[in-house]
């Protein structure tokens, strides 16, 4: 699959893991046009594949053979079974695929214990964690860091262009879970900052939507602040990531500044403040709640403002419902 090979056959494509992300993601290659054969526990999940050409495997074992599967689960225990199981992807050691590309959010060191794994059986792996969303996904904005074999990346890299807006190569080994760790640490960190402004705002009489149009104007703005806003401004919490999913990453984050002797204050307050959001139960929403607790603690009652707001992916057609 490198320049040098542009005359080979293309690779057969697998895909485990068929979720609201992982379908995205999948989707995108089969409307590039690659041939792929998808696996999901719950197999109606693969329904909307299936219908854009892909193969649907009864089970795991029909993607041994293939050259790349790219895995996207939920936690490192999903990973391992749908690797290392009794009917995983690995455990017939006669009959393995060539790269695993896996796109879960797991730590270092599970990765790490994956890799050797496929190492051990003489399979690639490349550790290949995601920036965004279902939405994002499907904006064609998504973004991917990647880390292992230098020679896999070049193989594989075709591929992750039709998925990914960028996919950033950042060396061996398991590093991109520790940059994807990091990515999702300022994730929670601008999104307190951005609750604690808009709040001080609002105190002051200016209505959520002007103060976040002249932020995403000014050379503060960013895509994400953009993207986060009709949130703010409308109250749809929506769930993008969780808060749960974003107090695993703080663990995850401070843990790795303990290992690597990096104070990191500002982390651990907002960790506190996710924390918080956990602990008022709204565990089901997005955390973007985050607002809404800085906006009690500072004594104010927010009401949807039922503004049209452009979220940058796509053009903002209707109102967000109150």
């Amino acid at each position: 699959m490198s320049e040098s090979n542009m005359d080979s056959p293309p690779p057969s494509v697998g895909w485990i893991g068929t979720g609201r992300m992982g379908a995205a993601m999948a989707a995108r290659l089969a409307k590039a046009g690659v041939p792929l054969t998808v696996w999901n526990r719950t197999q109606a999940k693969t329904r909307p594949l299936a219908e854009l050409g892909c193969a649907v495997a009864a089970g795991i074992p029909e993607l041994r053979r293939l050259d790349v599967v790219f895995t996207m689960v939920a936690t490192p225990d999903d990973l391992e079974q749908v690797l290392l199981g009794p009917s995983g992807l690995l455990s017939d050691t006669d009959h393995t695929p060539g790269i695993v590309v896996d796109s879960s959010t797991v730590s270092v060191e599970s990765s790490a214990a994956i890799r050797q794994e496929c190492e051990r059986r003489g399979v690639a792996f490349l550790a290949a964690p995601v920036s965004g969303n279902p939405r994002v996904v499907e904006a064609g904005d998504l973004s991917m860091v990647v880390s292992g074999p230098a020679d896999t990346y070049s193989r594989v890299e075709p591929l992750l262009t039709h998925i990914a807006r960028s996919s950033t190569y950042v060396g061996d080994g398991d590093v991109a879970r520790l940059v994807k760790i990091c990515h999702n640490l300022m994730l929670g960190v601008v999104t307190q900052a951005m609750a604690e402004i808009t709040v001080l705002a609002e105190r002051g009489g200016v209505s959520r939507a002007a103060f976040l149009d002249f932020l995403n104007n000014s050379v503060m703005g960013s895509v994400f602040t953009r993207y986060k806003t009709p949130a703010f401004v409308n109250l749809d919490y929506t769930p993008t990531f969780t808060p749960v999913l974003l107090r695993k990453d703080f663990d995850l984050g401070l843990a790795a500044g303990r290992t690597h002797d990096v104070p990191m204050p500002v982390t651990a307050v907002t960790a506190e403040l996710v924390q918080s959001s956990v602990s008022s139960g709204r565990v089901d929403e997005d955390f973007a709640i985050l607002l809404d607790l800085q906006a009690a603690s500072s004594g104010l009652h927010l009401e949807p403002e039922g503004v049209v707001v452009d979220d940058g992916l796509s053009a903002a057609d209707e109102v967000v419902p109150s």
